[in-house]
């Protein structure tokens, strides 16, 4: 028989037929075949002969083998990797040569193993100096990682841009017991919710370097808000004590939807491309259509390294409020300044207009020395509103950051607040920002705006847009009765209108083209706001439309922003659709005060409400296949709110209609109550599956990312999710940021 010992770390097997010199040397073994596995060990039992004393039975097991045995009272309990893994090998010693053999062995693991951060566990760490080395281990993990993800390609030289960043050692800066607090937010999110999601990021000597986070309900909003995202590093540029940067969007009310969270060591190109790959992860593998950031030369390379499909700009009034500081040696000249600064982005009709006037203004103040100002002029396309026709913000790049819905985290966010003080807040955005979205849905779902005017556009959108929107709208439809137009030109079935503004004082440009339905507007309110501006309206109304295109009828401002019906297929229907949307939402209302009165009645409201999705999807699915149309998946109301307060319920696991719809879900105020967990399959989504290795292409189906940017040191990431995970990843995780003290 062959004995086990001289075995390398790679391609390891257990036989039946092996033999040991020891129970010691048995358990070397296992450590040998766990590492080339990738799991933890540990040493479970063994046992004495009573007569000679001597070793005669010994089980090693994986680390997570068991269950954890805590008790009630305990005080700051450590964090336990048990989840009752069965894995382990049971060896015993043979009387007659004093070998040891394998007596059983159970192969199967109840989770995903980690061959490529298996130095990471305590069993095998500083086992082999050589292959600890960090220059080795590096190009190991390396070579792991682009095995992995061998779909990704990358023509750069990636050895030049790790060996031309000068931070290779640079950490997030914690303060004592941070570490730990951080920890229990990630795991009481997690035991809230199972689809919250975190992740880390280390660098070379293992400290925590950068930390990702995003609930459930901000995941859900990406999939309905995500078509315009704000990349915000407002607090880390600050210099806050928090290094705080934040993914946040805007939903139909015109509210900030917060859509990831992570604390940074750097502004490297490294951090921001762990940061964009792992939010995208996060969301499913799929980008946003158009991200917002502050100007920066590392962000726009990361994101045009991994959201290939993104159209990336820079926000408004990060340029804007820059100028103070950048521009200080003109402080005497400021308000001349800016009076020309803003007339040249502003009113602008056409690039030639833009390019006059930018070289004017360098010129007055003598600017072409000024290497920030050439910055702005090279990346123009990136921030000026006449490069982006057609192009909408959802209120996310404004003139300044007081108007942004990003200003919405100024109040609880402040320079010196410390990270617990940030945690302790960060319960309480959450809350204030699930309010403020529930009361705004239930404000309107039971009640209707006033009309204002006569309009036929107003009556247009009175059902269609949300309250919020249908506000502003109306401010726009008044205020086209203060415009006069005059024809200047007419370019084939083009027109080009100049339109005088009484009330602004102001005169704009607008270019009409009937048999298109194309606006344009030099006031740029529909690029920035996404809704047609007085100046487009006066000019439909002379040309005897009155009806506002549907590609000026953004769906996310519509109330039936969060279904999967387009309401570009009729405005007629569109509303109609909004009425019957409106009128079950009350229904519902009713249904869940009366249901949740007593147990029975709450079983005989989800058995109605089951047997009535099962007869509306078969009725569907019968009218598509009339029509020859595919069947579209139907709305699910899973949440209904009453006053302040929302009343979830969760459809049982055994119910029909929780196994087979995939509809919208709506928030949760109090906490974040997964009521479909088949949601994470919605149509454009890709599903958040435990395996991410092994998922890599069909989580980034789109994505054209390098392997080799899975750096070893820089971009090892330890991703933690799902309710097994957060108990069979807590240990190492706390691990790790405890070296962070």
């Amino acid at each position: 028989m062959e004995s086990a010992a001289g075995l390398g770390n790679s391609n390891v097997e257990v036989r039946d037929d092996m033999e040991f010199d020891s129970h010691e040397a048995a358990y070397e073994f296992y450590k040998e075949y766990a590492k080339s596995e990738g799991f933890g060990t540990a040493k479970l039992s063994s046992r004495r002969s009573r007569a000679t004393r001597e070793f005669i039975d010994a089980k090693f097991s994986c680390i997570r083998y068991g269950n954890k045995q805590q008790s009630d009272d305990a005080i700051n309990p450590r964090p336990s990797p048990k989840i009752g893994c069965k894995a382990s090998m049971h060896v015993k010693r043979r009387s007659s040569s004093g070998k040891w053999y394998i007596h059983s062995i159970i192969r199967e693991h109840n989770h995903e193993l980690l061959p490529a951060q298996v130095h990471f566990f305590r069993s095998h760490r500083n086992v082999d100096p050589l292959n600890n080395d960090a220059k080795v281990r590096r190009k190991n993990m390396l070579a792991s990682v682009s095995k992995q993800y061998g779909a990704y390609q990358f023509s750069g030289n990636l050895e030049n841009l790790f060996r031309n960043q000068h931070d290779r050692g640079r950490s997030l800066t914690l303060e004592e017991g941070d570490a730990q607090v951080l920890l229990e937010l990630f795991v009481h999110m997690q035991e809230e919710n199972p689809k919250f999601f975190y992740a880390i990021d280390l660098n070379e000597e293992h400290r925590l370097r950068n930390v990702f986070w995003v609930d459930a309900k901000g995941m859900d909003s990406y999939s309905n808000f995500g078509d315009v995202v704000s990349f915000d590093t407002t607090y880390f540029t600050n210099k806050y004590k928090v290094p705080l940067v934040l993914f946040i969007g805007a939903n139909h009310h015109v509210q900030p939807t917060l859509l990831g969270c992570a604390l940074i060591a750097d502004d490297t190109v490294h951090t921001f491309l762990w940061l964009m790959r792992t939010w995208c992860l996060a969301m499913g593998g799929q980008g946003p259509r158009i991200l917002l950031s502050d100007q920066n030369d590392n962000i726009k390379a990361a994101v045009g390294a991994i959201l290939t499909n993104t159209q990336h700009y820079f926000s408004l009034w990060s340029i804007l409020e820059k100028i103070p500081s950048r521009l200080d040696y003109l402080s005497m000249w400021h308000e001349t300044f800016m009076a020309k600064f803003r007339k040249c982005i502003y009113k602008s009709w056409t690039e030639e207009h833009f390019e006059h006037r930018w070289w004017k203004l360098i010129e007055k103040f003598s600017l072409r020395e000024d290497e920030w100002v050439q910055s702005l002029y090279e990346d123009r396309k990136l921030w000026v509103p006449i490069f982006m026709r057609g192009v909408s913000f959802a209120n996310l790049s404004m003139a300044s950051r007081s108007e942004s819905v990003n200003s919405f985290f100024d109040k609880y966010i402040q320079s010196e607040m410390s990270l617990r003080d940030f945690i302790g807040q960060h319960k309480l955005i959450l809350e204030d920002w699930y309010e403020e979205e529930a009361k705004a849905n239930f404000d309107a779902w039971h009640e209707t705006p006033e009309l204002l005017s006569p309009s036929p556009f107003e009556k247009q959108m009175l059902l269609l847009y949300t309250h919020e929107i249908f506000r502003k709208f109306q401010v726009e439809v008044i205020g086209a009765s203060a415009c006069h137009l005059k024809k200047e030109s007419e370019d084939g079935t083009s027109i080009t209108y100049a339109v005088k503004d009484f009330e602004a004082n102001q005169d704009f440009v607008v270019e009409w083209d009937a048999p298109k339905s194309d606006l344009y507007c030099s006031c740029h309110l529909f690029e920035y706001k996404g809704y047609l501006c007085r100046h487009a309206i006066v000019v439909l109304q002379m040309s005897g439309v009155f009806v506002i295109p549907s590609k000026y009828i953004l769906q996310r401002w519509t109330n039936a922003a969060t279904s999967k019906h387009s309401i570009s297929e009729g405005l007629d229907d569109a509303q109609a659709k909004v009425r019957r949307y409106n009128d079950l939402c009350r229904r519902a209302i009713i249904l869940g005060e009366e249901g949740s009165l007593t147990q029975e009645s709450y079983n005989i409201a989800v058995g109605a409400i089951a047997e009535a999705l099962k007869k509306c999807q078969g009725n569907t699915l019968a009218a598509n296949r009339k029509s020859g149309c595919t069947a579209t998946p139907a709305i699910q109301v899973d949440e209904v709110c009453q006053g302040n307060t929302l009343a979830a319920r969760e459809l049982g696991p055994d119910s029909e209609a929780a196994q087979t719809s995939k509809g919208s879900k709506r928030a949760d105020s109090g906490n974040e109550r997964e009521s479909n967990r088949n949601t994470s399959n919605k149509k454009g989504k890709a599903p958040l599956e435990p395996e991410i290795a092994n998922s890599a292409q069909e989580d980034f189906p789109q994505m054209d990312m390098p392997s080799s940017l899975y750096h070893p040191a820089r971009f090892l990431t330890t991703l933690l999710r799902g309710g097994d995970i957060n108990k069979r990843g807590a240990e190492l995780l706390g691990e790790m940021l405890q070296e962070q003290n």
